[in-house]
């Protein structure tokens, strides 16, 4: 199948440039262990799984044998050394067989993705068994705290996020939708995994690693770093917020979409 994919100079696909904003993305984006539980559970015990938009590999200890497909040139290098080279490939346009893989994911990847809807129908098409997405759903991205500081951030994720009744549309088949519970020690540095800890966010380098933050000028930057070091200091944050300093998990915007056959 071949689509109109714009792709930057790194090579990566669709509205995200991994070689400008992706130097510290493997230090804050670490794979949470137990996020990676929700994700082997989806898959099922599958044995050959596909991988699209793999980045740096995250999570691909969740699948018994991964074949990675990674458009950026810059995520492709970072993969670490044991895990297995990513093809330069993008979701729109898989290089593989019909049926060839029992399963296939994607996470925090489809919301980049040039044509959501072609990218899916790609997986499903490749895939015999279950099609695993880990998203966002857009319904509830602006719930978090963090849209009263930054809410140019989120509105940008809500308009970027497929809706889980897209998403289910474009797989087809059977599918079920599960609320991913984000622990309070999340090692997995996407914005709300700071629910608790908003003075990570403060970090410029933890920002970047989330990839609405490069969709926003540098006013709304300084504006939310100001505002949110007001109202930390003041006590005004934990005057609102501070219970979730101690709740064990945060039941946010964080789904795994699945379908099979």
């Amino acid at each position: 199948m071949t689509t109109g994919t714009t792709r930057s100079q790194d090579g990566s696909a669709g509205d995200v440039d991994y070689g400008a904003i992706g130097s510290g993305y493997s230090a804050h984006r670490r794979p949470d262990e137990r996020i990676a539980r929700f994700i082997a559970d989806a898959l099922g015990g599958a044995r050959t799984v596909l991988n699209v938009g793999a980045g740096t590999g995250s999570y691909e200890g969740a699948a018994r044998t991964v074949t990675a497909v990674e458009p950026s040139r810059s995520m492709r290098d970072r993969r670490p050394a044991q895990l297995s080279p990513a093809i330069d490939a993008v979701a729109e346009d898989l290089p593989f067989a019909d049926g060839e893989f029992d399963a296939a994911m994607t996470l925090f990847s489809v919301h980049q993705w040039s044509d959501a809807r072609v990218g899916l129908r790609e997986m499903r098409r490749v895939t015999r068994g279950p099609v695993v997405v880990l998203t966002c759903d857009p319904a509830l991205v602006r719930e978090f705290w963090l849209h009263r500081y930054a809410p140019e951030v989120l509105d940008t994720e809500a308009r970027r996020y497929p809706t889980v009744a897209e998403l289910a549309a474009a797989l087809g088949g059977t599918g079920t939708v599960q609320t991913v519970p984000i622990p309070l020690d999340c090692t997995d540095g996407f914005n709300e995994a700071y629910y608790g800890r908003p003075e990570m966010l403060l970090d410029p380098a933890a920002r970047q690693a989330c990839s609405a933050w490069s969709f926003v000028d540098d006013r709304v930057r300084e504006r939310f770093d100001a505002t949110l070091r007001r109202d930390l200091e003041s006590g005004a944050w934990d005057g609102e917020f501070g219970h979730l300093r101690t709740q064990a998990a945060y039941q946010g915007s964080l789904v795994i979409v699945r379908a099979t056959p």
